[in-house]
């Protein structure tokens, strides 16, 4: 078997394999950014709340229309930003932190969806919400995941700023009147869209692997944001293609694959990256020699 066989023939001679590639590749663009935000916030478990708060929404949308994208998107989409909202109210109001309240609804909300689903459909349908199916990747699932992607990509650009001073030093925002709460709602909005976004491809459990496992990697290939959503983008993407060939060639499910694959390019960082791994670690002064 010569190499175009194992790493380009199914996207050349299949369709939905050539759809699934793409999918991935949108999906990179905007989750690889947006997941360096959340580390760089230290809310990378806020994002794997929000993933299952968008289930109980997804749920009610397939009990009203079946397995529609549209109608899953918008209720996922809905139910996630309630989460949010509801966490950050909960904070203000009470004693509790943020991340507690965020913990405590997503609890509720995984709950909640796994019940709603169900109760009104099949063990593969549940499976099908779960786990997602991105080798079924239709033209409507590709506009949505790359309309999405649009859209994250221009809010970034138009709110790099505040959202960056964000990260670092939210009382300055504040200070200046660049709008802390507005930004932080902003930079929610975006992970639930791109969280919906996923949640098409890779099911409410794995969508936030694909968000936050390059991001957590490139941590240990650069220092600035810049560069650190750039690496993000190339492992997510490359990510998607190595497990989408893993599950071709290996009869594997697609959306554990991707996720194994982005887990395995993140140990291989944390060893071996020049930025903080264990190897500059362990052996201080040899990278820069080399």
């Amino acid at each position: 078997m010569t190499a175009y066989d194992l790493l380009a023939a199914p996207f050349v001679e299949f369709a939905f394999m050539r759809r699934a590639l793409v999918a991935c590749l949108a999906l990179a663009l905007g989750c690889g950014p947006v997941g360096v935000l959340l580390v760089l916030r230290r809310m990378s478990l806020m994002g794997d709340a929000l993933s299952h708060a968008v289930l109980p929404g997804a749920a009610i949308g397939f009990l009203v229309a079946g397995l529609s994208l549209w109608a899953m998107s918008a209720g996922g989409l809905l139910a996630g930003l309630a989460v949010a909202l509801t966490a950050g109210l909960v904070s203000r109001a009470t004693a509790q932190r943020e991340d507690a309240s965020f913990a405590a609804l997503y609890l509720i909300a995984l709950a909640s969806g796994v019940l709603i689903v169900s109760s009104g459909g099949s063990t593969v349908d549940l499976l099908h919400v779960l786990f997602g199916t991105i080798l079924a990747v239709d033209d409507g699932g590709l506009i949505l995941v790359a309309s999405i992607a649009t859209v994250t990509l221009l809010t970034l650009a138009l709110l790099y700023r505040p959202l960056v001073a964000e990260c670092f030093d939210p009382g300055f925002l504040r200070a200046v009147g660049g709008g802390g709460a507005p930004v932080h709602g902003v930079f929610l909005t975006l992970v639930v869209l791109n969280l919906v976004g996923g949640f098409q491809a890779l099911g409410t459990l794995m969508a936030v692997g694909l968000m936050m496992l390059p991001a957590a990697a490139a941590r240990f290939w650069a220092e600035q944001v810049w560069t650190l959503a750039l690496v993000a983008v190339v492992l997510a993407a490359a990510s998607g293609w190595g497990g989408l060939l893993l599950s071709y060639h290996f009869n594997l499910p697609s959306g554990p694959a991707i996720v194994l694959v982005a887990g395995a390019a993140y140990l291989a960082s944390m060893a071996a990256g020049p930025v903080g791994s264990l190897r500059t670690r362990l052996f201080p002064g040899r990278h820069l020699r080399a």
